[in-house]
């Protein structure tokens, strides 16, 4: 640190309790008390100095008070700044810091110790180290901002606040690793062959630095939120990346709030200690403060602030219970960029008392609108529907799609909560697009995560809960567990196997088509290659098709057994309806016409391609009899309907 030797003296001052003295073998005849500390002095060594004090010193003269005592307790820097400044009046040797720089010079505006008074006055001394030493060094100048808490009025008075923010927002732009080396080629210092800096070709021995953009953000975290607002705005007007200003607010509220350091590292703990060993922990109303302010602070920009810190953010704002305009701003800049978080993110504690639930599916809940009204708003409206009924492809279906899976995992995540209600669970799963889901299998394991969760639930709660899931858009793995899972409702377990069925038939017809594309490639290759003994080709093709076609029994078998399933199910509820309808009338076989109208549902051409499919499975294996296992079992479901 740079400092400056004034005076030539040596130190004549003492103190004794809460008084000092001067000895140099003159009675003392002013006493000046700043606080509860006295300084017995000399008047002539002031006043050739002070024009404040050689004021106060002739109107007691005036008065005819011989006791001389002057109260100077609203000095700028308190006792130890007049020390100092009494010292420089006797031309007692004393060292002109960066660390006490600032309060000497506002004392010495206090006293008035101006170039008309005498020549090379402390004001002109203070003034002269601050512009040519301070202002020009990194270190020196976030020393001196630092020092300007206590006295920031006069200090902005003077201009020192703002010049030195200046000072370090320049230099904040820099690149550090060229402070301090005049001799620069190729754009950085010039290196001798081992590496070292050279200084006008001469090696220094000392290694090239490399330093990355957030050089500075330990230093700019020492300072008060008001002059840390102060630095961070003159960065800003300065063109600084966004992305580091947002780095330096994150380091600057994980330094000043606690509650942010939940989850860190091993040099995290360390470094989280040494900082509080250095600086005492706010009070929860100023970490409150801390955090709205820097709430006003953060871009209101997607994608520049980390989902990690806003969460991180969030839950302390929750915790010291910040005012709903900080929550809500946080909670929307969440929803700004909800597909960027992760499961751990979404996981907030549940702090309110009025709610029992472990966490808080509101907060979430608000936090998905967000992203959702947002999303409308920038276009990412349902997608069309192509000429096969398919989704068609865009990019903005990336995000949503990818929240959609997000909220799919915290629904499985909160649903073990014995205590969420279920309009609650089913409100939040529904406010998910249908077409943001392009499978259901998430959808359905949070289901029948809450359904074991909450076996009280009725059949028709049940009901009304699975509606939210659309058994089309279910795998074959998952309809298979939900074909046996007993805690799905009834109607729901005879929708899925009624579309496991149609999967299976287009599957197989998928199969039949591709081996009969491979047949038709190698019944190609033969007048081509004809001739030859050997076709290396045809191995391969064969093995293939045998694949194929084992497979392609294993789907007819499999789906042989799911309608055998589904007749004998269908029997069971109609004789269920009858027995119910003859003993007490209640039952009215609601359940059949249902069936039969899903069942007659089926479109004519999948229908058709199913029985083509079948027809063809039959050619394949050289045999007509599941084709007429097929018309058989067509009759009897025709004559049953």
């Amino acid at each position: 640190m740079a400092c400056l030797k004034l005076g030539s003296r040596a130190d004549v001052f003492r103190k004794q309790g809460q008084d000092w003295y001067c000895t140099t073998g003159l009675p003392s005849d002013i006493t000046v008390t700043v606080g509860e500390q006295s300084f017995h002095l000399h008047k002539f060594p002031l006043l050739s100095k002070s024009g404040l004090l050689e004021r106060c010193i002739r109107e007691k003269i005036e008065n005819g008070d011989n006791s001389c005592v002057i109260d100077l307790s609203d000095i700028p820097g308190g006792a130890k700044a007049f020390e100092l400044t009494a010292k420089f009046c006797y031309g007692v040797k004393f060292e002109m810091t960066a660390s006490n720089v600032v309060h000497l010079r506002c004392a010495a505006e206090y006293l008035e110790m101006t170039e008309e008074i005498a020549e090379g006055n402390l004001i002109a001394q203070t003034e002269n180290f601050l512009t040519q030493t301070v202002l020009r060094s990194w270190k020196d100048s976030i020393k001196a901002l630092h020092t300007c808490d206590d006295i920031i009025d006069l200090a902005e008075k003077l201009q020192i606040v703002k010049r030195c923010i200046d000072s370090v927002a320049t230099r904040s732009c820099t690149d550090p690793d060229l402070f301090g080396w005049p001799v620069v080629q190729y754009g950085g210092p010039m290196q001798s062959p081992g590496g070292s800096v050279l200084w006008n070709g001469i090696s220094t021995g000392a290694r090239p630095r490399h330093s990355s953009p957030d050089w500075w953000y330990d230093d700019v975290s020492c300072l008060s939120l008001p002059l840390y607002k102060k630095v961070i705005s003159a960065m800003e007007y300065r063109g600084i990346n966004q992305d580091i200003i947002v780095g330096s607010l994150n380091h600057y509220a994980k330094r000043r709030l606690p509650g942010l350091n939940r989850r860190k590292s091993i040099s995290d703990v360390s470094s989280c200690l040494s900082i509080s060993s250095l600086t005492s922990i706010p009070s929860e109303e100023e970490q409150k403060y801390l955090l709205e302010e820097i709430d006003r602070l953060l871009p209101f920009q997607r994608g520049v602030t980390s989902c990690k810190l806003l969460f991180g953010l969030l839950r302390t704002a929750i915790i010291l219970k910040a005012s709903p305009s900080c929550v809500s701003n946080l909670e929307r800049r969440i929803g700004m960029q909800l597909d960027k978080a992760t499961l751990e993110d979404l996981l907030i504690p549940n702090i309110s008392e009025s709610v029992e639930t472990l966490y808080d599916v509101d907060c979430v809940h608000k936090i998905l609108d967000h992203f959702l009204a947002m999303d409308q708003e920038t276009g990412g409206a349902s997608p069309g529907l192509g000429e096969d009924a398919q989704m068609l492809a865009s990019p903005s279906l990336m995000p949503i799609t990818m929240v959609a899976k997000l909220i799919d995992g915290y629904l499985a995540e909160v649903a073990p909560d014995v205590n969420l209600k279920l309009p609650k669970f089913r409100s939040l799963a529904a406010a998910i697009p249908d077409y943001a889901r392009p499978i259901d299998d998430g959808l359905y394991r949070a289901i029948d995560i809450y359904l074991k969760a909450h076996p009280h639930l009725s059949e028709s709660e049940k009901e009304e809960l699975c509606r939210v899931m659309d058994c089309q858009k279910l795998s074959l793995e998952a309809c298979t567990h939900a074909a046996q899972n007993e805690r799905l409702p009834l109607r729901v377990i005879v929708q899925v196997l009624f579309f496991e069925q149609l999967q299976l038939r287009s599957s197989i017809a998928e199969c039949l088509m591709v081996s009969e594309n491979l047949e038709g490639g190698s019944r190609q290759l033969i007048p081509i290659i004809s001739g030859e003994q050997y076709r290396p080709g045809w191995p391969l093709a064969s093995r293939e098709n045998q694949a194929l076609r084992e497979g392609m029994d294993n789907m007819k078998q499999r789906v042989a057994d799911l309608e055998k399933e589904c007749s004998t199910m269908r029997d069971e509820i109609e004789r269920l309806g009858r027995s119910r309808s003859t003993g007490k009338g209640r039952f009215s076989l609601n359940m059949k016409p249902q069936i039969c109208s899903t069942k007659e549902a089926i479109p004519t051409t999948a229908m058709a391609t199913a029985t083509a499919s079948e027809e063809k499975m039959a050619v394949v294996k050289g045999d007509m009899t599941p084709r007429l296992k097929l018309s058989r079992h067509k009759k009897k479901l025709s004559i049953e309907a």
